[in-house]
């Protein structure tokens, strides 16, 4: 996602989640198949170093050089690690006073910063952590989420939003590349070209609040999850770029016939372009790190998951009574209700790597369906393993729906 860092607006944070299940991914899928970008506030870029947030609370920007060195050796462990899990919660982010370069997040960095040195490019973003994942305009590096410093953070991450975004080393590589898109065209000025802006639109449109994909065009690459190049030119461009860096991906031959290709040949001729060029932007600011945001953990994932499940699909009584029975015959059998407990990290996992889809926000649906099987009664009228594939493709073919919105949507 990019952060709008403009004097003379307010910047958007568009994007996570993505995947990308991400999940993941950058993104939220909301009503009328409609996808929300991944917002987790907005911030503006002043001229005296620092950031101010819409809300009006600052946030400084580190002001080049302003940095000390700190004496290198075997990282201290954090205090924090050792207190309960909700004792945690109410750990300040300032207070968690972690750098990348004590954490494997510094590989995974080197590791992006040897694909670009490849490509031929002298182009290296610097990294740092903050709440969440985005690269701000204007600005060539990238922000990384403080979960991913230690096993403890993304452990409260997990039980809090039931995913890590991410959390593997393939998977946050795909984010790496994806923001390094971003800080590259920041580093370069890239989107005030005249060519840059015929194949992917205005870098100055306005970030929607949605966005409706086309899960089947091809005038757009596949890199995070819920088509997320479709959100907004910039991010059109970041994925783009994320799939032309990744070594060895072939893209020549699995975009073969898509129009989509003239934008990966135009990243390529880019890249041979500025091959050694030293960048434009040298900047290395910081927006909204973490020693400057003095909310408590538990404040960040209140307003997390209040964004993630208030959107879910819905569903009505007459489809769960074909799913599972209320009739007499079948009053010795398991409840559904219990079933669907027990068989809930299964289903989460399957319709969240089939769809897309947040885990959070299935497991709203699945927590729906838990408590009506329970108030209607409802009793399994089927063997097991038969009950659980069907509950599995009702659930997928009503997320699907929920995702594609228009008229063919399935009640659950």
């Amino acid at each position: 996602m990019a952060v709008t860092t403009s004097r003379n607006q307010p910047a958007t944070r568009s994007g996570n989640r993505a995947t990308n299940g991400a999940t993941n991914g950058h993104a939220k899928v909301v009503p009328n198949g409609q996808v929300q970008a991944k917002s987790t506030g907005r911030v503006q870029a002043t001229g005296n170093g620092q950031a101010t947030a819409v809300d009006g609370s600052p946030s400084k920007v580190k002001p080049k050089g302003s940095s000390k060195a700190k004496p290198k050796g075997r990282a201290k462990t954090p205090d924090w690690v050792t207190l309960s899990g909700d004792e945690l919660l109410d750990v300040r982010f300032c207070d968690l006073k972690i750098r990348i370069e004590d954490t494997p997040l510094k590989k995974r960095v080197e590791r992006l910063h040897e694909e670009l040195r490849m490509r031929g490019l002298r182009f290296r973003p610097h990294c740092w952590f903050s709440d969440e994942w985005f690269s701000p305009d204007g600005i060539p590096g990238i922000a990384v989420p403080f979960y991913l410093a230690h096993p403890r953070l993304a452990a409260l991450e997990r039980k809090q939003m039931l995913d890590v975004e991410g959390g593997t080393a393939e998977w946050c590589m795909r984010i790496l590349r994806h923001e390094a898109g971003h800080a590259f065209d920041s580093a370069h000025h890239l989107h005030r070209r005249r060519r840059w802006r015929e194949l992917f639109g205005k870098y100055s449109q306005k970030y929607p609040e949605f966005y409706q994909p086309k899960p089947y065009s091809k005038r757009y690459v596949l890199h995070l999850d819920l088509w997320y190049a479709q959100s907004h030119p910039a991010e059109d461009f970041a994925e783009t770029f994320a799939v032309w860096l990744k070594p060895r991906s072939g893209w020549r031959n699995q975009y073969r016939g898509w129009p989509a290709l003239k934008k990966l040949q135009y990243v390529d001729a880019l890249g041979n372009e500025l091959r050694g060029a030293r960048p434009k932007v040298a900047t290395r600011r910081r927006a909204a790190p973490l020693r400057e945001i003095r909310k408590t953990l538990r404040e960040h994932y209140a307003e997390k998951r209040a964004r993630y499940g208030l959107d879910h699909p819905d569903f009505n009584n007459r489809e769960l009574r074909r799913l599972f029975s209320d009739q007499a015959e079948h009053a010795g059998n398991p409840a559904a209700a219990s079933f669907l407990r027990r068989i809930r990290p299964e289903l989460r996992r399957l319709v969240a790597f089939w769809t897309g889809e947040y885990r959070y926000t299935i497991d709203q649906v699945l927590g729906d369906m838990i408590d009506r099987c329970s108030q209607l009664k409802l009793r399994l009228d089927r063997p097991e393993e038969q009950a659980r594939r069907d509950a599995l493709v009702m659930l997928t073919v009503q997320t699907m729906n929920y995702l594609h919105g228009g008229r063919h949507r399935v009640a659950l």
